[in-house]
């Protein structure tokens, strides 16, 4: 399990396609399509902003450590990329607008269309769900218990309270009152060049020691315009939102969910992690050992999907 193997292998395909008339870009390694015949696929959620290149390195080390045997996806958020000049932001306008589509709801709806478009329904799922893309998992396990589940995978989950939390209590006037007076700023970083950006990008993350420089081209992709307005639209609902934890769909399928909680996490304090734990003393909660931040893919996207599959190797056995 410890040794890494590079080969072709290793190289995703990227895909952009329309999820409830919204542009939203598919990372995948292993089988770019699925027939009847495959029996597991992971599938990662990812937090916000939800741009599936931040998790190459993670998703390409849980492809490899289960020796290239199941396919790794991910989902981007609507409108959470930058999309070809050959595709608009939306492919419906009327229909986007109806459904909400970049707003909370919409996210999670997509989601779920998805699966029902791309996943045939008898294949076994192994979600992997980062920051609010647990709350998202949590949902569509409400909302669509028939799907076939084996393992949910919560990692830094924000599931409940997220405006009251330290870095809620900062982000929350931003997001939801002055949210529009941050989009010329936006738009004045859209037009600078690429190279110039990424100078700015990795200056901005310098401080970070054994940064995955990985995670410079979505950065790049984040600030070009749309797709950050979308971010922003998308947490300004979260922070009004994200209130009660789910207790009852908790309970129901606790057996398929293993919970990962930072032990100095701004947008999940300590305390949520012990009072879960104490509501489910019988459930598959952990509290990070490690050190590793919120945004673990900057940094440690390898080594936290190292642990992860000493967690569920045993689970997909067959």
């Amino acid at each position: 399990m410890e040794n890494m193997v590079t080969d072709s292998r290793d190289d995703p395909q990227t895909e952009f396609i329309y999820c409830c008339g919204a542009v939203t870009e598919v990372l995948k390694y292993g089988s770019c399509q699925l027939q009847s015949g495959h029996k597991l696929l992971f599938l990662i959620i990812p937090g916000n902003p939800g741009l599936v290149g931040f998790y190459t390195t993670f998703m390409q080390t849980l492809h490899s450590l289960f020796g290239y045997r199941h396919p790794v996806w991910a989902v981007s958020h609507a409108g959470h990329c930058a999309h070809p000049d050959s595709m608009d932001m939306v492919e419906d306008s009327s229909l986007a607008a109806e459904n909400d589509v970049f707003g909370f709801d919409g996210q999670i709806e997509h989601k779920l269309s998805f699966l029902r478009k791309y996943v045939p329904r008898e294949t076994n799922l192994v979600l992997v769900g980062h920051s609010i893309g647990c709350y998202i998992i949590l949902e569509m396990m409400k909302r669509d218990p028939e799907l076939k589940i084996l393992k949910a995978v919560m990692l830094f989950p924000t599931i409940e309270h997220m405006a009251q939390t330290p870095q809620g209590k900062v982000m929350t006037p931003v997001l939801c009152q002055m949210r529009y007076l941050t989009y010329l700023p936006l738009f004045l970083l859209s037009l600078l060049p690429d190279i110039l950006k990424s100078g700015l990008i990795k200056l901005v993350l310098g401080g970070i020691r054994s940064l995955d420089l990985a995670v410079v081209k979505p950065t790049l992709a984040l600030l070009s315009g749309d797709c950050a307005a979308n971010a922003m639209y998308m947490g300004g609902q979260e922070m009004r939102k994200v209130l009660e934890r789910d207790n009852v769909t908790i309970k129901t399928n606790l057996k398929k969910l293993i919970f990962y909680y930072g032990a100095s996490d701004h947008w999940c304090p300590l305390q949520y992690y012990h009072d879960i734990k104490q509501d489910f003393p019988h459930g598959d909660i952990r509290l990070c050992e490690n050190g590793f931040r919120h945004a673990f893919v900057l940094d440690a996207g390898r080594e936290v999907a190292k642990i992860m599959v000493e967690w569920i190797h045993g689970d997909l056995r067959t």
